[in-house]
This record gives C-alpha cells, structure tokens and sequence, in this order.
C-alpha cells in the first residue's frame, strides 16, 4: 500500500489574491495525477488561509479579521468533508482525510465544531499551519491545550508544518519538538524533514511521539543548492548530496528507518511567488517526487510509503484502506 501523507484539496484565497502559486486543487485532480504515480491512498486536508480573515485586507497582503466566518477552519473542514464524502464518494474512499486548526485563535469554538463535525464525517488526524495565519503552535500548551485533549480522547494525532528559518517565530520545530515532549500521550509529525536541522531529526527520533515527513522534498533540496534561509544552515544541517535529492531520501530513510513518513505536499511541491523584486521560483512535479521515493530500497520504501504512516496513525480499523 503505497500512501501519500502529506496532500492539501481546496482553495487557498491569501495566495490566488497575492498572485502566488499554487492556490488550488480539487480531490478529482489529486486522486487522478496520484494514480498515474502508482499511490494508492491520500492523506488529505485543507487548504491554510480561511474565512475568518478579511479578503480585502488579504488581497493587500494582510491578515486580518473578517465577517465572514468567525471560528476558524469551520468552512473549510466541513466543506472538504463534503466533497470527499457527499460529492465524490468513490474518490473520496481512497483518502485518510484531516482537519485543519488554528491553535491560537477561538480554541473552544473549534474544538465545539470538530465535535459536531465527528459525529457526520469521519477524520483520522488534525493539521496546523500556524506561519501562514501568524498563529503560534506553542498555545498548544496555552489556550489550544484543549486540542490535545480532543486529540487524546479521540486518539488522534498531530501533522505540524515545521520551521527553522529565525523569521518564522510562529512554527518552530524546536517549539514542536517542546509540544510533544509535553504531550507524551500524543502522537506528532513534522512536516517537512525538519527542514534538514539534524538536531532536530535527532530528537524526532529520540521522542517515542514522534515522526516526521520528507513533504515537498525536492525544492527544500533545491533550497539548499540555492542558499536560500528557509532550509537549516550549513552547521545544523543534515549531512547529505543536496544535488541528488534521491540519494537525500535514501540518506534520510536509512538514518532514520522508523521515523520518516513520505508526503508529496501535492500541490506544493512547486512554490512560485512573485515578491517584487524577483520571481520565487521552486518546481517540481508529483512524478518527481515520486521517481524519488521509488529510488529506495524495497524495505525502506515499504517503511516510508506504509507502515510508518500507520504507525503514526494507529487507526482502529485499517479495513479502511483495503476499500475501492
């Protein structure tokens, strides 16, 4: 069973406004460029920027509150929900969907929400963005303590986009890191290899909580031969080929076997922006990323593709993936 953990569906209005891309992708388009890859199965969520901020103040490229929706992610899970359960059920069988959340804004509100959402759609973890809506996945040990609690009692884990970047004060893996020591009864991914700061893989694989995923690897590769700042330094970073982002993978699998999960982050594993004075440009397709995870030894992919995802899951009926 070949499965991707790492897929965003939707509509993300912050980047359409702004002109970056990609900003959309619906769970037709996914389940049919997955296919053709040879995955069998999505973990799939949300899309980042939600209703709860102004789209005026989005096109100028702020976060700011709106009228239109009032507790976060409300819209936005229960729409894709729909799609994947009302609208294309045949499609949406071959998913593993999550929710998303904002840690910091309207805890109660949305904890209330994916309670009423539960009892109508099933979902298997919860996902925080916290960079793109300035939130700070640090309140889970404040005012979002209670979506460890719902996670608890609902056996649920957690997929966090990590950060190292000194800038992105909201998504530290370091932060993460503290949450899942504070939260041994809750199981964690971090997204995104940690962005190669060795010592954080380290911890990942110290914490018996905790995971990580290879998502968008070939640009964070690419981000490296570039020198660009959102990947970890020189002296933090996880030694490897960064010209070969197969041998990357394989490096990562091998280092660490039990750990590593693989995600495409379909459709980001491009990244184009326009940011004024130059075009942001970070490409890659779902083949290759794919082609990469392929490159492995059978042992280790069957690991990174299936029985870590698993692990980190721990669904109570895995029946569920055998459904066509």
């Amino acid at each position: 069973m070949f499965i991707d953990c790492h897929n965003h569906l939707g509509a993300d209005l912050f980047f359409y406004l702004n002109g970056f891309h990609p900003y959309a992708q619906d769970l037709p388009a996914l389940v049919t460029e997955g296919r053709h890859q040879g995955v069998d199965r999505w973990v799939v969520f949300p899309m980042v920027a939600n209703l709860t901020f102004d789209v005026r103040a989005m096109r100028a490229g702020r976060l700011e509150p709106g009228t239109v929706e009032t507790v976060p992610y409300a819209f936005e899970n229960e729409r894709m929900l729909r799609e994947i359960y009302e609208l294309y059920p045949d499609l949406g069988r071959l998913t593993l969907p999550v929710v998303i959340l904002d840690p910091m804004r309207e805890t109660a509100a949305q904890v209330a929400k994916l309670r009423e959402l539960l009892t109508r759609f099933p979902f298997y973890a919860l996902k925080i963005q916290a960079t793109m809506i300035q939130s700070n996945v640090g309140a889970l040990l404040r005012e979002g303590r209670c979506f460890l609690d719902f996670a608890a009692e609902f056996n649920l884990p957690f997929i966090i986009h990590s950060s190292v970047a000194p800038d992105d004060v909201w998504s530290q893996a370091s932060a993460i890191l503290r949450v899942a020591e504070a939260a041994p009864h809750v199981r964690f991914c971090l997204a995104h290899s940690c962005r190669f700061d060795r010592d954080c893989l380290d911890r990942v694989a110290e914490l018996p909580n905790t995971w990580f995923d290879c998502s968008a690897h070939r640009i964070h590769c690419q981000g490296v031969r570039d020198g660009l700042g959102f990947v970890a330094p020189p002296e933090r970073r996880f030694a490897a080929d960064y010209r070969d982002p197969a041998a990357v993978l394989l490096a990562l699998a091998e280092t660490y076997p039990a750990k590593l999960m693989w995600g495409s982050d379909t459709p980001f594993q491009s990244y184009v922006a326009n940011l004024g004075s130059e075009v942001l440009s970070l490409r890659s397709t779902y083949r290759e990323e794919v082609d990469c995870v392929r490159a492995l030894p059978e042992k280790l992919r069957t690991a990174v593709t299936h029985a870590n995802t698993l692990a980190w899951l721990q669904l109570k009926d895995e029946s569920i993936l055998t459904r066509s």
